[in-house]
């Protein structure tokens, strides 16, 4: 990863636990496996405690980080959500949370960890 990225990284997870105060954020894809490109976009589950619709959650996380000029995708779950999801070993989040880089875990909150 260049240091570019890594400043990036640094940037979205600061922003992120200020503005939104996630439970946990865990970045995924070409970025975690050390294959991202100039042209590759952000992969990132945030976790967090929230009553909005899982749309609107990935909404207001996409708000917090602009002006951006770099591609993001996210994808917003609630612990509860995370917890359901991961009881399915073969499920997208869990193979997310066994091969992602987790940025940001709170101390106070353990969220479902598979294996």
């Amino acid at each position: 990863m260049t240091t570019e990225q890594e400043q990036r990284l640094h940037q979205i997870r600061q922003i992120l636990v200020e503005r939104i105060r996630p439970e946990k954020i865990v970045l995924f894809g070409s970025y975690a496996g050390g294959e991202a490109r100039p042209e590759s976009d952000i992969d990132l589950l945030v976790v967090l405690e929230s009553n909005l619709r899982r749309d609107k959650r990935q909404e207001m996380i996409s708000r917090a980080l602009r002006p951006r000029t770099f591609p993001i995708d996210i994808l917003a779950y609630t612990p509860a959500e995370v917890r359901a999801c991961v009881k399915d070993p073969q499920s997208f989040l869990s193979y997310i949370l066994k091969t992602g880089k987790v940025l940001y875990e709170r101390q106070s909150q353990r969220v479902a960890d598979p294996g």
